[in-house]
């Protein structure tokens, strides 16, 4: 066995991070639908959907610290545990009248993905080779799209077969079940622990970020793809059923149908990264992914056959995660390993923001602009980010160790071997 999977410490994060992506999409799946059957009422629904999204942009900064404080692999196990606790509350709900602990426990859940992510964001990079990185991620974004085909739709079955319980006892299980993952160690030496307020330790984590040339440039990037994905996230549902004259089946059929492309993606990153550095990678992905999507959306003109936008929206989905493995590898590479977390929680606040700014423009601009006008710019917001980033020299510094950045990890070594003398 070659590559980031002869690591056996990868492939029980690997295996960790799935079946907790299962968990995490079976309760995403089942919980809207239960709130509405619970209460018939669409906003109540709508509420449970924003409650789910707060949190991540609330702890992103916190989940940062903690991810470059503690031990990574220790805090993603008390993760586990405590999502598999958290869930217990939901089983004194009765009816409409409980509402208010179902939207708190989902913001639990929400709240403890949050901070799982930058966690094992910030420890891929110690259990595999530099160059195996690009790999790692995409191995890992197959894990994602496969345990979201599974847990959407074991979420739905659960919950019509079994009714709550059911999805409570899965959900449980398989954070259980990463948890036990991830009780051996992974060979690597804890962070180094440092002791500064969270505030003061999360401004350093930005400071990084302005020092570091290539996270600078990243932050357009990383802005201009999130205001991509807000205006897709409103104008897809507009355009399924205004242009397609789609209900709700078929949104959720044509939402669902990219993690299968999302798989294919997944395996060939592994091919490209022999022939791009991730910068490179990431450049072209964005690229692939605005053309194809202006593609899509003008096709509208001359067909509105499902059978066309299932096999659209499956392509679209592999260029999709070729350009989040990008990216993440990108962030990965150019970032030192004491404040990873850091850096990643705050590239994740950094893209919930924008996403943000996104959703909000496509709700202001829709109706003056019209939706014709929107999803090309939606689609040309995803090339220009691919434009910026091919125009950066990203080759150079990935397959020479991030150049200022590599000089940077070698003074904090030095520096913390000065300081246990």
């Amino acid at each position: 066995m070659t590559g980031p999977l002869a690591n056996p410490g990868f492939r029980r994060l690997l295996a960790a991070g799935f079946v907790s992506e299962i968990g995490d999409w079976v309760l995403q799946v089942a919980m809207p639908v239960y709130v509405y059957q619970l209460t018939g009422s669409v906003s109540a629904t709508a509420t449970t959907f924003v409650v789910a999204l707060l949190p991540s942009l609330a702890l992103s900064p916190v989940a940062g610290v903690l991810a470059d404080r503690w031990d990574r692999r220790r805090l993603m196990l008390l993760i586990s545990v405590l999502q598999a606790l958290a869930l217990l509350p939901l089983l004194a709900v009765r009816g409409a009248e409980d509402l208010v602990l179902v939207n708190v426990v989902t913001a639990c859940q929400a709240g403890l993905a949050a901070l799982f992510e930058p966690a094992r964001g910030a420890l891929l990079p110690s259990l595999v080779e530099r160059a195996d990185l690009p790999a790692a991620n995409g191995l890992i974004g197959v894990g994602v799209n496969l345990a979201r085909l599974l847990g959407a739709s074991l979420g739905g079955v659960l919950l019509g077969y079994t009714g709550l319980p059911g999805v409570l006892l899965a959900d449980a299980a398989s954070f259980l079940l990463a948890a036990l993952l991830l009780v051996r160690g992974f060979g690597v030496s804890p962070p180094v622990v440092a002791h500064p307020p969270v505030l003061r330790a999360w401004v350093d984590g930005l400071r990084e970020i302005a020092a570091r040339r290539q996270l600078r440039f990243m932050v357009l990037v990383v802005g201009l793809m999130a205001m991509a994905q807000g205006l897709f996230v409103v104008l897809f549902v507009v355009f399924v059923t205004d242009r397609l004259g789609g209900g709700e089946a078929e949104t959720g059929l044509l939402r669902g149908v990219q993690a299968v492309g999302g798989l294919l993606g997944g395996v060939l990153v592994g091919v490209l990264v022999r022939r791009f550095a991730a910068g490179r990678l990431l450049a072209w992905a964005l690229l692939v992914f605005g053309v194809l999507t202006a593609l899509m959306w003008n096709a509208a003109y001359v067909t509105t056959a499902l059978l066309f936008y299932l096999v659209a929206f499956a392509v679209l989905g592999a260029p999709g995660v070729v350009g989040g493995v990008g990216m993440m590898s990108v962030l990965q590479l150019h970032t030192s390993d004491s404040s990873r977390g850091r850096v990643l929680s705050s590239f994740f606040t950094l893209f919930d923001g924008f996403q943000a700014l996104g959703m909000v423009i496509a709700g202001v601009l829709v109706v003056p602009l019209g939706l014709p006008v929107l999803l090309d710019a939606q689609a040309g917001l995803y090339a220009l980010a691919g434009l910026v980033a091919l125009n950066r020299q990203w080759g150079h510094d990935d397959e020479q160790g991030g150049g200022d950045e590599q000089r940077d990890d070698r003074v904090e070594v030095v520096e913390r071997h000065e300081g246990d003398r």
